[in-house]
């Protein structure tokens, strides 16, 4: 006999599942402590956002009615054929890749920042119960999509040049024995400058990882495909590009590139993009049809004039600069401060720094150190936060992520000092 007493929830199966993701409480700690220095927030830095070319540009926009009239219009839901065009272009230009087709502005989705094109596809590909292989560690605001989905993960090592490919063929073929390789949807890589651990994947890593997946897909039964995040790619301020998968022309019809205009122009112009392959091309156009018809005009034709003018590549070359300026305080500081038993590497690109402590000192969001370095006024990521609910292995609780993206000079030094002096002590 059913319970009288039960109470029924009119909320999806969806809603009950999701928990609230924790970039929020981050951010909202951040604000409830205003004396915080907050070395966890991803943001960009405040002070070269282009305020001054910004306006130049909506004064350029708005200089005619027939170009102000279309910007304040609706657009469509596949992006701005303009900018669409031009996205296509400089992914190319990036790869420095000639393959005819796979830079075609048709592959071309314009999203409200690179966020929403993660979701969406990840909703095109994934029932709840599928599954998606990740790195260990990678972007935890994207393990909140996978964890409201429902969707299983397995977590892959990074070596310094990208994910273990040993690591990868092992756990697919022990996913083959187990019959949940029919499970398996994506492996799902922040190949650039990653966040959190700063480790670019190399073009060969890239390029053996598909081959990989191309060989099991045959016995799942269904596609597998490689979802290549590039949100940091533009930030790079030291060293050489590596090419994206795209590139791997064998295999261009299993790769999902994920990009965003966000990071290295504005972060709050949220445009990003996609380049993608059919069937996923279709299918995210539709459901991105439900999600809002069409990503913000006036945004897309700002970015669009910004590439045009040639004022977004000189743009990105300042905040190259401005960003290895910070890295470089950053690094300074870590070296004055921190014990020598923490281990980190000096970033080439990107916003972050991963430090990781001796595996018995825990810096989870329930330990002491991260208790005390809030009570010291400064808050980091806790790298707990960073693995996936892989069953096959414990998550490491010894690492933190340390962002120079939005904090001051001054507020690095701050907040690197006040660190120190916590981690020394509980060392």
């Amino acid at each position: 006999m059913r319970n009288s007493n039960t109470k029924k929830t009119p909320l999806s199966a969806l809603a009950q599942r999701t928990e609230e993701p924790p970039i929020s409480w981050l951010m909202k700690m951040t604000l409830d402590h205003p004396k915080v220095v907050s070395l966890a927030a991803g943001f960009t830095d405040n002070q070269s956002l282009p305020v001054q070319e910004t306006l130049e540009l909506l004064e350029e926009i708005f200089s005619s009615r027939k170009t102000g009239q279309a910007a304040l219009q609706y657009g469509s839901t596949a992006g701005d054929p303009c900018l669409r065009r031009l996205t296509a272009h400089d992914v190319q230009a990036l790869d420095n890749n000639g393959a005819p087709g796979v830079y075609s502005a048709d592959r071309v989705l314009i999203t409200h920042g690179s966020q929403q094109l993660l979701y969406i596809v990840t909703e095109c590909l994934c029932d709840p119960g599928d599954m998606v292989i990740l790195e260990d560690p990678t972007y935890f605001v994207y393990l909140s999509i996978l964890q409201s989905r429902g969707i299983q993960c397995r977590g892959i090592p990074l070596q310094q040049d990208g994910i273990d490919l040993s690591w990868l063929e092992r756990t697919l073929d022990t996913l083959t024995r187990s019959g949940e390789i029919k499970k398996v949807k994506m492996l799902y890589l922040v190949s650039y400058f990653q966040n959190p651990s700063g480790i670019t994947t190399s073009f060969h890593k890239k390029g053996t990882a598909l081959d990989l997946l191309r060989f099991y897909e045959k016995k799942a039964g269904h596609p597998i495909y490689l979802l290549e995040d590039a949100a940091y790619r533009e930030l790079r301020f030291d060293g050489d590009d590596e090419a994206s998968a795209l590139a791997a022309v064998d295999n261009p019809d299993r790769v999902i590139y994920a990009g965003t205009y966000s990071k290295p122009f504005a972060s709050g112009a949220r445009v990003g993009f996609g380049l993608l392959p059919e069937p996923i091309a279709t299918a995210t156009r539709r459901v991105k049809g439900n999600h809002d018809f069409g990503t913000a005009n006036l945004l897309q034709q700002l970015l669009a004039h910004a590439l045009e003018s040639g004022l977004y590549e000189r743009h990105l070359a300042e905040l190259q600069e401005r960003y290895a300026a910070k890295a470089a305080v950053m690094v300074e500081a870590i070296r004055q401060h921190f014990p020598e038993e923490v281990l980190w590497d000096v970033p080439k690109g990107g916003l972050y720094v991963w430090a990781r402590l001796p595996a018995k000192n825990k810096t989870g969001v329930r330990s002491k150190i991260f208790q005390t370095a809030l009570k010291k006024d400064v808050l980091y990521v806790p790298g707990e936060l960073c693995y996936g609910p892989d069953p096959t292995r414990s998550k490491p609780n010894h690492e933190m992520r340390l962002s120079f993206g939005g904090a001051t000079e001054e507020q690095i030094r701050i907040g690197i000092e006040r660190l120190g002096k916590v981690l020394k002590k509980a060392l």
